[in-house]
């Protein structure tokens, strides 16, 4: 059924999207950096950095997931040969490459003061800079293959591969001795972590997950786009 939509159809539902998103996201963002920045509490050893968490976390949490998304989405895809999924995680990856790059350049903001490094080769920390080469990889692919068939299957294949990498980004702090401490904020057996500082995180989230999908439906309209302007009137 999805094979059969028209480009068109698709587009006059997304393209009203965008400015709805944008400015939903700039309140949600005024909001979290009010409390992340001013209302939350300093932590008690790491003083005023502690506050890169509220970029840091949601980063990290947004790469994982979106990468998650599209590897979900590159089975079907293999299977069902449907071009509008391959569309959709084209179009996630962008946004999910960017947030894999915030992680890692945050995480070494925050290390300096905390490990007393900019850069260390913790477990976690590879495997986040590992699911960044993928984002990579995935991302050249679709540019160096013309034939965009062969480029979906090859994606795919990356995506489903780079999935591996995903519960080790998880576990790593359980299966190996790490820097980083266990996970704080957990939704099946409550979180540890203060609500002071929970509640700008989980703002800040949702602000970076709106960003997310701004930078989607930017990238998916400039997909179908491209598609129209070929005369194509299927996907």
């Amino acid at each position: 059924m999805l094979k059969n939509i028209e480009p068109s159809k698709i587009y006059s539902i997304t393209s009203k999207a965008p400015k709805y998103v944008f400015y939903i996201f700039l309140i949600i963002l005024s909001i979290g950096l009010l409390e992340a920045l001013i209302l939350s509490p300093k932590d008690y050893i790491q003083s005023h950095s502690v506050r890169i968490m509220y970029v840091h976390v949601p980063s990290a949490w947004l790469s994982l997931g979106i990468f998650s998304v599209i590897g979900i989405l590159s089975i079907i895809i293999l299977i069902f040969k449907n071009k509008n999924l391959s569309l959709i995680t084209k179009s996630l990856a962008p946004s999910g490459f960017v947030f894999s790059i915030i992680a890692l350049v945050t995480g070494s903001i925050w290390g300096k003061p905390t490990w007393g490094s900019w850069w260390a080769w913790d477990p976690r920390i590879v495997s986040m800079l590992i699911l960044g080469l993928f984002y990579l990889m995935y991302l050249i692919s679709w540019r160096i293959f013309e034939n965009k068939s062969y480029a979906s299957n090859v994606t795919s294949i990356i995506a489903i591969f780079g999935m591996i990498n995903l519960p080790i980004i998880k576990y790593s702090v359980v299966w190996w001795n790490t820097l980083h401490q266990p996970a704080s904020v957990n939704l099946l057996s409550g979180s540890s972590i203060h609500h002071s500082m929970l509640v700008p995180l989980a703002i800040m989230t949702a602000a970076f997950a709106l960003f997310s999908i701004l930078i989607f439906l930017m990238k998916y309209n400039t997909e179908l786009i491209k598609i129209k302007n070929k005369g194509l009137n299927r996907l």
